[in-house]
């Protein structure tokens, strides 16, 4: 079982090949591989295996995969455009975990991710331009924000269902846009300066140098957004086994059976939302300060399709599956320049054929055999 459990955390260490590949050819190959893979995992049912083995070694298993980020990192320690995807990625990885608490666990339909990661970028360009504050209280003030203006959203959202319901977060995406364009204290259609991170007097756009070693102005990004993740990550699978997670659960199951139980649906729809906005605004503030500039068009319509496609490649409800379809979703139209404009296209065809063939995604999703202390056969 422990062997099973390793290979599921190499396959989140896998998209770091990509990163040393070179030519089409090679990278193509990676990906026939990587296909490969998966069609023999689900024929062999070692899928199954892998997600049995889940439970015993998950510390060891996430300090391997955090381990070997920062491996891959110091690989390219010096490589600007390598550690800025790197960066890049697991910021998406934060904001798609905060889908993942409105889709996979609550149920709740989001598709205007890349405006709350606009607003976390834009309440950090703000802070830094109009005001004294330290550049490091961005972060948490980019997810409050977030949250804030989500909690408005929510209550259109509540009053509506189904598809009705994704269509008020589309049209709140694209009059986010809109807003963005017409303002000119944001910076209007131009945008606006952002300007680095400080903490404890270090300039985050400072290269690291120690000794001989010299590390690219983005690797000081790339530490911070790793240590986003690994939080992020620990709330959201703490989330999932609390009670908290169980009531989610069971408002994403069955409204009506939920409410008869006496859970406030209304509630926990705006508490899962309100947690995935804050983590998108988190995330976007952080990127905020690696882009450096931002403008309206960063945070477009088909960016949060990016954002979409990602919790559903990686399986809706599946933290681990979102962290592996991040890192593709970021690298390959990267590596391969020739479908770059054809991205989006790509990303739809993605999502139809793991729909089709795959409903859970890249990785299994764990087994809810978390059951909250107090819950449960012994406690009836």
């Amino acid at each position: 079982m422990a062997s099973a459990g390793l290979g599921r955390r190499r396959d989140l260490l896998r998209p770091s090949l990509f990163l040393a590949a070179e030519s089409e050819r090679s990278l193509g190959a990676l990906l026939l591989g990587a296909a490969s893979a998966i069609v023999l995992g689900a024929r062999f049912r070692i899928a199954e295996k892998v997600r049995q083995s889940i439970d015993g070694n998950e510390r060891l298993f996430d300090a391997a995969a955090i381990a070997g980020v920062l491996v891959a990192a110091l690989c390219f320690h010096d490589e600007h455009f390598v550690i800025l995807m790197m960066t890049t990625a697991l910021l998406l990885m934060v904001a798609a975990l905060g889908l993942t608490i409105q889709f996979g666990y609550c149920g709740v339909v989001n598709f205007a991710g890349a405006a709350f990661l606009g607003i976390g970028c834009y309440t950090a360009g703000v802070v830094t331009k109009y005001t004294s504050l330290p550049p490091f209280l961005t972060l948490p003030l980019g997810g409050v924000t977030a949250a804030l203006i989500g909690s408005i959203l929510i209550l259109p959202v509540l009053r509506t269902r189904g598809h009705y319901a994704a269509l008020v977060t589309i049209a709140f995406g694209i009059l986010f846009k809109v807003f963005l364009e017409v303002n000119d204290t944001l910076g209007g259609p131009q945008g606006i300066q952002v300007k680095p991170l400080v903490l404890f007097g270090w300039n985050f756009n400072s290269p690291i140098r120690i000794g001989d070693f010299t590390a690219s102005f983005y690797f000081s990004y790339l530490l911070l957004a790793l240590v986003l993740l690994t939080a992020s990550f620990a709330f959201v699978r703490r989330l999932e086994r609390s009670w908290i997670g169980l009531a989610m659960d069971a408002v994403r199951l069955d409204e009506t059976a939920a409410a008869c139980y006496g859970l406030n649906v209304a509630r926990w729809k705006v508490i899962a939302f309100t947690l995935g906005n804050f983590l998108a605004g988190v995330a976007g503030a952080a990127y905020a300060h690696v882009l450096g500039f931002i403008a309206p068009n960063n945070f477009a319509f088909g960016d949060s399709l990016i954002l979409v496609s990602i919790v559903l490649l990686g399986g809706i409800g599946n933290p681990c599956g979102v962290a592996l379809a991040a890192a593709f979703v970021v690298s390959l139209p990267q590596k391969f320049q020739v479908i770059q404009e054809y991205r989006f296209g790509l990303y739809a065809l993605l999502v139809i054929l793991i729909l089709l063939f795959r409903p859970c995604g890249l990785l299994p999703r764990p087994l809810r055999e978390y059951v909250p202390r107090g819950i449960g056969p012994s406690s009836a």
